[in-house]
């Protein structure tokens, strides 16, 4: 599970070489020369850490900042700087940037900070219930993952395609296509990304396709032991891969 980071620099040489490095550690860059360009892609793209520089032209990165935290509260964001701008770093630090690196920094300060904030992985949280699934990826974003959610069946098979998913939170009862039918078209595609099924009733979880599925979790759910469930799944994965 390779972190996605987004590189918001206008020095092209430096944002070039973090990259290399970062790379070649495994993590999944994109470089953004702008803070207008860096915008854009964040709205397109799911990335699991940024890391901005402070001084740019046009938008600069407090300002840049500021609005990836309007569009996604939780982002993790890393400020990095050549100049003294204390103001600024205020504002970002007090705003909730989880860094800041003075250029020119060692990359063993960066990978330090990386691995402090590395996320636990995504998971999609498909389900109708509005309440329930915010709740969720709240606890969820609360324990270090980062969350997609889906209000039917169809929209969630689209943010799997799309998305390179850790785990699936799936109720049966979706509207549009069911759970189940969402559950037989991941399992005939060959996923292999674990799936905890969500029921409001046992008798939602007779279907022949899935009455062997271990991991069936009823309503109302403890937080706690929603959590242990994508806990023990992701575990149980890395173990598989390792």
């Amino acid at each position: 599970m390779s972190q996605r980071i987004l590189l918001v620099d206008d020095d092209k040489d430096h944002a070039e070489s973090v990259a290399d490095v970062l790379q070649v550690r495994g993590y999944e860059i994109e470089i953004a020369y702008s803070g207008e360009q860096a915008l854009a892609r964040f709205i397109e793209v799911d990335f699991d850490v940024t890391l901005m520089d402070v001084r740019m032209p046009g938008m600069n990165g407090v300002e840049t900042f500021f609005h990836f935290r309007k569009l996604r509260p939780d982002a993790k964001v890393i400020m990095m700087t050549g100049f003294s701008v204390d103001e600024l770093l205020r504002q970002a630090t007090e705003g909730g940037a989880v860094g800041v690196l003075h250029k020119p920094f060692l990359m063993s300060e960066l990978l330090s900070i990386l691995n402090e904030i590395k996320s636990r992985g995504l998971v999609l949280v498909a389900d109708d219930d509005r309440i329930f699934a915010t709740s969720v990826a709240d606890l969820l974003k609360l324990h270090g993952y980062r969350v997609g959610v889906a209000r039917t069946g169809d929209e969630a098979l689209i943010k799997l395609e799309a998305n390179t998913v850790d785990c699936l939170i799936l109720d049966l009862e979706l509207p549009i296509l069911s759970g189940i039918e969402v559950y037989q078209a991941l399992r005939q595609r060959g996923c292999e990304f674990p799936i905890i099924l969500v029921a409001a009733y046992p008798l939602e979880a007779r279907d022949k396709s899935v009455e062997a599925h271990q991991q069936i979790l009823f309503k109302p759910i403890d937080p706690a032991l929603l959590l242990e469930a994508v806990d023990q799944a992701l575990e149980a994965r890395a173990r598989v891969a390792a």
